[in-house]
């Protein structure tokens, strides 16, 4: 028997003029739980997309249990026991929760399918792993938070001996990370190796053995967890010590430049009141489900049923549409790229001038120069990695993606950026970039409204924080004093 459950050795993988991998080298073990860590760009999602069958591999061998293994495809992969849970969500939102998780090997016939055991059998699985869902219910109706539930038990249906998680708890609550976790252990214990995908250094010390590091699509180096720490772990990743990673200069705020009373959306924002200063970032904490996403919605013009009332420098405005909020001076980038943001098969150009159209298109000409001229200055003030402004935007990382979104609404010129999730999936060295882009455009007068679910974030950038629990705002806490403990109190509240 091969000490090893997985090896992947010398893999090579090009895409054109970009070379993805090279010589990449991971080795997992049967009960490990494997971290793969990097930049967003250092190839983690090719290297695992190899593994899956997604991609084909240029150069390279993969052994499994000390065998040789053709993975050509995704069922081959999944018939040598390799089952993944991708960062993007890949469910069918018409269809109920169990019919997603045994999509494909349905119990029954073709022409008459075993619905009622298909519902007992993915509630028992369900109810396994403590997870709150009806195995009946259609997937559109369920948060982000659940649905990402919905994915790893979809995975290990498959009773996969390699399971590849990416970026597992990026859209759920601390709660469900204890069931994740739990689930982990469990897992481990029955022998399945985990290769975990992870931007979040707290998590590698609660639940991974090792850790490998990619940098420019190279290995370079594993680590016993135990036996390193973040400060390596980081230089290993961006190839330098990475010093002030959140920068903040705190000022003194000016004016109220938004007030917000009593937003409701008629559904999950309730009673939201808040103020923002012109020159600050505007913390909003609270657990999954509590409203925060739903409440910019309303204010931005995205939710039909909209109540309250809004003021922008004092004057009341009746936001109806995203053309209207865009009037007041307000932008917004959303929680979730794939569904909300971006045109995935559209190019890096087309992604960043979407919303000002009217900046390089008149009625007879479209000037071409001016359209370059606006995507290269976000490029470079975002710090996007891409070869060309041609690029199709789904060929990037998902940070680079999240990088683009970011442009695309500063090109607007916004005087109140409302940034929902900001580095939600993005690497330590582009964390540090925003958080320091961030400083600037308020140093500069622009004022922000931050969601977060990262509690580091919230404290470290945030002059004051507001929290919400089902839909009503708890509390405001100020930089100098806000902890979080203070946050999970008015959280729980």
């Amino acid at each position: 028997m091969s000490e090893y459950l997985l090896e992947m050795k010398g893999i090579d993988k090009s895409f054109p003029g970009v070379k993805a991998l090279q010589n990449v080298s991971l080795q997992l073990k049967a009960g490990e739980v494997h971290a793969l860590l990097g930049e967003n760009g250092a190839g983690k999602s090719t290297l695992i997309k190899v593994l899956g069958g997604i991609y084909h591999a240029d150069a390279g061998e993969i052994f499994i249990e000390g065998q040789k293994a053709q993975i050509d495809g995704v069922v081959a992969a999944r018939a040598a026991g390799i089952s993944i849970v991708h960062q993007e969500l890949v469910l069918v939102p018409y269809m109920t929760v169990a019919e997603n998780i045994f999509l494909g090997r349905e119990p029954g016939t073709s022409l008459n399918v075993n619905h009622r055991k298909m519902i007992e059998d993915a509630q028992r699985l369900l109810d396994t792993y403590e997870m709150n869902i009806k195995a009946d219910m259609l997937v559109e109706k369920l948060t982000i938070a659940q649905q990402q539930m919905v994915e790893i038990v979809k995975a290990i249906s498959f009773n996969s001996k390699i399971l590849v998680m990416d970026e597992p708890t990026s859209s759920i609550s601390d709660k469900e990370v204890g069931f994740l976790f739990e689930t982990i252990r469990t897992l481990t214990k029955k022998g399945v190796g985990i290769i975990y995908i992870s931007h979040k250094m707290s998590e590698l010390e609660e639940i991974c053995d090792r850790v490998t590091v990619m940098r420019d699509g190279q290995t370079v180096g594993t680590r016993v967890v135990k036996e390193t720490n973040t400060d390596e772990l980081i230089a290993l990743m961006v190839g330098r010590e990475l010093t002030n990673y959140y920068t903040r200069d705190f000022l003194e705020p000016g004016e109220v430049i938004l007030k917000c009373e009593h937003i409701s959306d008629g559904k999950m924002a309730k009673d939201a009141s808040f103020e923002l200063h012109k020159g600050e970032i505007l913390g909003f904490a609270g657990l999954v489900g509590a409203g925060r996403s739903e409440t910019m919605k309303a204010i931005f013009g995205l939710a039909p049923h909209m109540s309250g009332e809004v003021y922008v420098k004092g004057k009341k405005v009746h936001i109806k549409s995203p053309i209207d909020a865009l009037k007041y001076g307000i932008a917004l980038v959303p929680e979730s790229r794939k569904t909300e943001g971006l045109y995935k098969v559209q190019s890096v150009k087309y992604n960043s001038t979407i919303q000002v159209l009217n900046q390089f298109i008149g009625k007879l000409h479209v000037n071409s120069k001016k359209e370059e001229e606006i995507t290269q200055k976000y490029i470079d003030l975002m710090a996007t990695k891409t070869p060309s402004q041609d690029q199709v935007i789904g060929n990037l990382s998902g940070g680079n993606q999240q990088k683009v979104m970011i442009g695309r609404w500063l090109a607007t010129d916004p005087e109140i950026l409302i940034l929902d999730e900001p580095t939600r999936g993005v690497d330590v060295g582009a964390k540090a970039e925003i958080y320091s882009i961030m400083n600037e455009l308020v140093k500069n007068g622009m004022s922000i409204i931050m969601i977060s679910s990262e509690m580091p974030e919230i404290i470290n950038m945030s002059d004051r924080v507001y929290v919400m629990n089902e839909g009503r705002v708890t509390g405001c806490l100020d930089h100098e004093t806000v902890t979080q403990e203070k946050i999970m109190q008015l959280a729980a509240n």
